[in-house]
């Protein structure tokens, strides 16, 4: 049996044989060279090509049959591509090549596509080069219509498959045949891609980032997938296990409805508050139905990401009154953009000179950011660049643009608002000296904003943690995100395969910092949530608790899991748990303490 790890980008548990390599069904594109008077024709041909390949996605936005939420991600994701393939930039490109080389028009539109996707590819930000697959996806249609091939063969899978492929782009997810595909795994993408969130909106379990999958896997293996790790070909009674654990997933995940109005209470009587991670609005309904007490987090940044104009504030507006709405009287905690690093807006890919501006352009993405003072080079080292904080402080338009946004929106329900990757005291003063302003450009509007909305902060990186205490005097709560402070702490990228073994928050460096964060918090008055990964592991559960936090925010999912771990235990025994492993001298010991005491309480 072969134990392989990648990125985990779709949540649930898939089980089958494995169909292997995406066909992209064209044939081979041959190159060859044609007269001045071909070029009118070829020319016609390409604008054809792409005038069938936009009518087909126009008819894929229609023909959308699934509830609002995703289709509206899908719709995003479309609208880009639509934007994209009509751009007039790129065919300007196709259109100079074709004259300059004298060219078929398949080659030319092969070439000038891969030169666009080369430079993307050299960008060192991760998810802008994500885009390449967007760029790839829409090249494909065009040269699916000059082929005249108009069905993928994903379409005509016709029995149970987890899917391995080499890459997955956004059209391979829409025209697969969902109802057999299982599962997937791909060599290359993230979390972030659009493959991804097409794969989560269909509830399709997921892993990406798996180099030499397809060497590693081949066709008719069985698999295991689940949470970012894939079992390949493993013996009759792990299989069996893995059966179980799909079944009981299955039976939780069913169950949800109906422990939504249960506590998470321990059995000796202490109540821990529950709240879910959301990326989109949409995401808070689901939140409910699974018994979510609030919402932890709510990130933004997706918000301009997916935004047709880049959401402006009454944009802004509009997404948080609809999750403050479903949500009604629990707390929305609403955090600040954290953008940059991963996370790039769509403005940076078009051709205008703000973040503010519009428009998407296929050529123009190449550009990268050029143009923005926050980005106006390429940056080496994007997790240790201009980001979250950083970045909107060096845009305080933007800024506080949101910051409007948020305070006006907290007249209409329980809403907090909070700092992402704060460093020090400086930029939390900053932050804060910005929400003022904002305060007072709605006063002078005449906007009814709450006036006492609680901030706080994000403690997600080594010297926030160890100086905590400082951040509480000026902080109304603090929420732990151990994804980035783990990464930050150890020096480990999380989405380096070559690496990321050493991404692990039971380090006792991490339990130190998380230890030293509820601690100051408790000092101050100020409660302490976590919402990093960390949170939605049920395993993890037991030893939070000890560790005294207040509030856990996770993955929607993840909610019954982890209530159901808590109605389980003790307070009391949670902290023997955690004083034990907190005297632990590695993560590899930590680990053993844990796994011994999860395995006798049946977990």
């Amino acid at each position: 049996m072969k134990n392989l790890s990648g990125i985990p980008v779709s949540p649930g548990i898939a089980i089958g044989r494995v169909m292997v390599n995406v066909d992209r069904a064209f044939p081979e594109i041959k190159r060859r060279k044609i007269s001045t008077e071909e070029t009118e024709n070829e020319l016609r041909r390409f604008n054809k090509a792409t005038e069938e390949a936009a009518d087909e996605i126009r008819l894929l936005m229609e023909n959308i049959d699934i509830n609002e939420k995703e289709k509206n991600q899908q719709r995003d994701i479309l609208f880009a591509h639509l934007m994209m393939i009509e751009d007039i930039d790129f065919h300007d490109q196709v259109k100079q090549m074709l004259t300059d080389h004298l060219e078929n028009i398949e080659w030319v539109v092969f070439e000038t596509s891969a030169a666009i996707v080369e430079k993307i590819l050299a960008s060192p930000d991760p998810v802008f080069r994500e885009r390449a697959s967007d760029i790839q996806d829409i090249s494909n249609r065009i040269l699916n219509r000059l082929f005249s091939i108009k069905k993928s063969p994903l379409a005509e899978i016709d029995n149970d498959i987890i899917l391995v492929s080499k890459d997955l782009l956004p059209s391979d997810v829409l025209s697969m045949n969902k109802n057999y595909v299982k599962g997937v795994i791909s060599e290359t993408g993230s979390s972030t891609s659009h493959a991804a969130i097409l794969l989560k909106s269909f509830g399709i379990p997921a892993v990406f980032g798996l180099p030499n999958a397809c060497r590693e896997i081949s066709k008719g293996d069985m698999v295991v997938l689940n949470s970012g790790v894939v079992l390949v070909n493993p013996g009759k009674a792990e299989l069996d296990e893995w059966e179980a654990r799909r079944s009981n997933y299955i039976k939780v995940i069913e169950e949800a409805a109906q422990s939504r109005d249960l506590e998470a209470i321990t059995t000796d009587g202490c109540r821990v508050i529950l709240k879910a991670n959301i990326d989109f609005q949409d995401e808070a309904e689901r939140a409910m139905k699974f018994g979510a007490e609030g919402i932890g987090l709510f990130r933004t940044e997706y918000l301009f990401l997916n935004s047709e104009n880049n959401a402006g504030e009454e944009e802004q507006l509009n997404a948080y009154n609809k999750v403050i709405s479903i949500m009604g009287d629990l707390p929305v905690t609403i955090r600040t953009m954290d953008m940059g690093a991963d996370k790039v807006p769509a403005a940076l890919f078009s051709k205008t000179d703000s973040i503010t501006g519009t428009g998407t352009s296929m050529a123009g993405t190449a550009a990268g950011s050029a143009g923005d003072p926050a980005h106006a080079e390429a940056e080496k080292n994007p997790l240790l660049g201009c980001r979250a904080i950083r970045f909107s402080l060096a845009r305080p338009d933007i800024f506080k643009t949101q910051l409007r946004a948020i305070l006006r929106s907290g007249i209409n329900g329980n809403v907090k608002i909070m700092f992402p990757l704060i460093s020090g005291m400086e930029e939390l003063e900053a932050a804060l000296s910005l929400l003022e302003e904002a305060k007072a450009e709605c006063r002078e509007k005449n906007q009814i904003i709450d006036e006492d909305m609680e901030a706080g902060i994000m403690i997600e990186v080594p010297s926030a943690a160890i100086t905590a205490d400082i951040l509480a005097k000026r902080s109304a709560f603090f929420s732990i995100g151990t994804n980035d402070l783990t990464q930050y702490t150890l020096a480990v990228d999380r989405e380096n395969e070559r690496v990321n073994y050493l991404s692990q928050p039971l380090h006792p460096s991490i339990l130190r910092f998380i230890r030293n964060t509820i601690d100051s918090a408790h000092r101050a008055g100020i409660k302490a949530a976590l919402c990093g990964e960390m949170a939605s592991d049920p395993k993890m559960t037991p030893l939070l608790l000890g560790l005294g936090l207040d509030e856990f925010s996770m993955s929607t999912p993840a909610i019954p899991f982890v209530k159901n771990v808590i109605r389980k235990v003790s307070m009391s025994s949670c902290r023997e748990l955690a004083d034990i492993i907190m005297k632990g001298d590695s993560f590899t010991a930590n680990q053993d303490v844990l796994r011994r005491w999860t395995s006798g309480m049946g977990q």
